[in-house]
């Protein structure tokens, strides 16, 4: 099999007669102690009909010199940029996730850890460390913070932590449950969990005035608010039909509809970009598994096979889920994207049980 370097190198023919369309080639040259040049160039290979490279067929093509430490950030960048230009939709390979790790040690309190890690579980840092558990991880829209729930001082809180200082701030302190942290679009506001007047229900929380508002009534168990792209709705969790299900309720009116019906058991849902679907977490025959549903026909489509899937997130395009599997030794992180043709498996990390990924949206710097 050929291995060119440069677009010089290239058989077209060769690649065209084995169903290629596109090809990205490349180098990377050391120019110093602590210095390298990466050249690469993205080829179309499809419209190519002669054989011999001509003008057309360069798509991309770039330079850069670059640090050691700063290989596998320009990698990730050669990588969106790639993508965009062959489908038109902005790659995640920039982005980053934030899961919880929780580390089994003999004869004492598990420690768990809030990790940032990039998209393909590389690069893991933990950002907070504690014996008492930690839940719930939520990106704020300009990726500069998480939200998450801590039992630190033994009963439920929320707060926030930055992401590159690591300072933290208490956001919910009220009586009783405080849970499942989601920002707003526009990062005004915290779509909470609280059981304050009794049974755990959806409210609004506003970050500057910390004023509260009210979205869900009832005695049945609200959970898992996840808001729509423009602010205006909200999925969220709701047993008040008798079984977990998935439900929307408007920001403005409060008006409350149900969309999932197919099923014992719908849960941690959230809106593909566009919102014309949902993403959850769906029971059948026995098992947990990633499935999505379109929000105007009703139809449901399962993703994944397995036992126990948890925690779907969306990449904030659209095209990959991010989930936790349980095995017999703990959960581990694995992608699906959203026809659910392709499966990866992240990498393992050390012997710690991975639970309730989050993808980052996208990364302002």
């Amino acid at each position: 099999q050929q291995q060119p370097h440069s677009s010089r190198e290239v058989d077209f023919s060769y690649w065209r007669k084995r169903g290629i369309d596109a090809l990205l080639v490349g180098q990377v040259h050391r120019t110093g102690r602590d210095q390298y040049q990466i050249d690469f160039e993205l080829l179309s290979i499809f419209q190519n009909h002669q054989g011999q490279q001509n003008v057309d067929d360069t798509l991309l093509a770039n330079s850069f010199t670059i640090q050691p430490s700063q290989l596998r950030r320009l990698a990730h960048r050669i990588a969106d940029a790639s993508y965009q230009k062959l489908t038109g939709v902005r790659g995640v390979f920039s982005t980053r996730i934030a899961y919880i790790s929780v580390k089994r040690v003999p004869r004492r309190r598990h420690l768990y850890s809030l990790v940032v890690a990039d998209a393909d579980g590389h690069n893991p840092k933990p950002l907070v460390i504690s014996r008492q558990p930690l839940m719930s991880p939520a990106w704020s829209p300009d990726a500069s913070q998480i939200a998450y729930v801590s039992f630190e001082k033994k009963r439920a809180q929320i707060y926030s932590v930055t992401v590159a200082t690591g300072e933290r701030q208490l956001l919910s302190n009220f009586s009783g449950i405080n849970n499942a942290p989601a920002w707003s679009p526009d990062g005004k506001r915290l779509a909470l969990v609280l059981s304050k007047s009794g049974q755990p229900n959806i409210y609004l929380l506003d970050l500057s005035q910390h004023a509260l508002q009210r979205l869900t009534y009832g005695w049945s168990i609200d959970t898992e608010p996840s808001w729509s792209a423009d602010g205006q709705r909200i999925l969220f969790t709701s047993d008040r039909g008798g079984s977990p299900q998935i439900y929307e309720v408007s920001v403005n009116d409060k008006k409350v509809n149900r969309l999932t019906f197919d099923g014992r058991y719908n849960a941690r849902a959230s809106y593909t970009p566009d919102g014309r679907q949902i993403v959850m977490l769906h029971s059948h025959d026995g098992m947990y598994n990633i499935a999505k549903q379109d929000k105007v026909t009703g139809q449901l489509d399962i993703l994944t096979r397995v036992i126990d899937g948890e925690s779907p997130s969306l990449a904030p395009n659209g095209s990959l889920i991010i989930y936790a599997s349980r095995t017999g030794r703990g959960s581990l992180l694995n992608m699906v994207s959203i026809d659910g043709h392709v499966k990866i498996h992240l990498p393992a990390i050390g012997e710690d049980d991975v639970r309730e990924p989050a993808w980052s949206p996208y990364l302002t710097s």
